[in-house]
């Protein structure tokens, strides 16, 4: 029983190291959009939880990712990346046919709710959840896709024992950073994060989507630096990643609140 019990174990760990997880993981998303919500307007907020049936925008952070495989919304499975080219910028040109990507997806979603008023209460809250989800998701630096960089590999990324596993690159950057590193509770890490002045937050509010995956894109190039192909990950790579990680978890916080403030202020 005993050996069952350990074969079993090491299948589980060996099919975490190989699965790709989701961008962020729970506890980024929702540390984004807890960001957001706390930088909300009074009028936003409580209409945006009117159409989220008295729910905040923090339980629906990860919805996206929980229905993105359902037959319903199987159309939106390829929403989460968001294409750059060479000068690290978004294009229409980018878009595949019959595909999309995160900057499409939000685009739509934005356009849809400027005229909010207009759609049923469930339109509104679908629409509500795309942009509280890929707001973040264009904000993961495995989630933007580079065509100068191949971004599909495997590293060697240390547990908190310094054992080494074997590790999608995509996986690291979606999820071990933060598992490794941050046991705060969501409330916590927001609280630690949404420090920035009023003038330093319109500062990362200023701007388009498109600008902000630029802006993501030219900052989290130095991913592929860090973290090279078979490249064991420990401490030292732990001491870079986490500040870009936590930096662009605030940048997509600040963002988010600036959409839906406009939206529905």
């Amino acid at each position: 029983m005993k050996k069952l019990l350990l074969l079993l174990f090491a299948a589980a760990l060996s099919l975490s190291a190989s699965e790709p997880a989701r961008a962020w993981g729970r506890e980024g998303h929702e540390t984004i959009a807890k960001t957001a919500e706390r930088n909300l307007t009074k009028r936003a907020k409580k209409r945006i939880e009117k159409y989220l049936g008295g729910h905040s925008v923090v339980y629906y952070a990860k919805w996206m990712d929980e229905y993105r495989q359902t037959p319903e919304y199987a159309f939106t499975n390829d929403w989460h990346t968001a294409p750059v080219d060479a000068d690290l910028r978004y294009g229409d040109e980018l878009l595949k046919p019959g595909k999309g990507n995160a900057v499409y997806g939000l685009e739509l979603a934005i356009r849809n709710l400027r005229d909010y008023r207009s759609l049923t209460d469930s339109a509104v809250a679908v629409n509500l959840k795309y942009v509280i989800h890929l707001v973040g998701d264009m904000h993961c630096p495995a989630h933007i896709k580079y065509t100068t960089h191949n971004t599909k590999y495997d590293v060697l990324f240390e547990d908190k024992y310094h054992k080494p596993h074997k590790y999608y690159v995509h996986h690291v950057w979606d999820n071990e950073i933060i598992t490794t590193t941050r046991i705060w509770s969501v409330t916590e890490w927001a609280d630690e994060l949404d420090r920035a002045s009023k003038r330093e937050k319109a500062a990362v509010q200023t701007g388009t989507p498109r600008d902000w995956l630029h802006d993501s894109a030219v900052t989290c190039e130095v991913q592929f630096e860090w973290a090279k192909p078979d490249e064991r990950l420990g401490q030292d790579f732990l001491n870079k990643a986490l500040p870009l990680v936590e930096h662009q978890i605030r940048n997509a916080g600040y963002r988010l609140a600036a959409v839906l403030n406009e939206l529905f202020d």
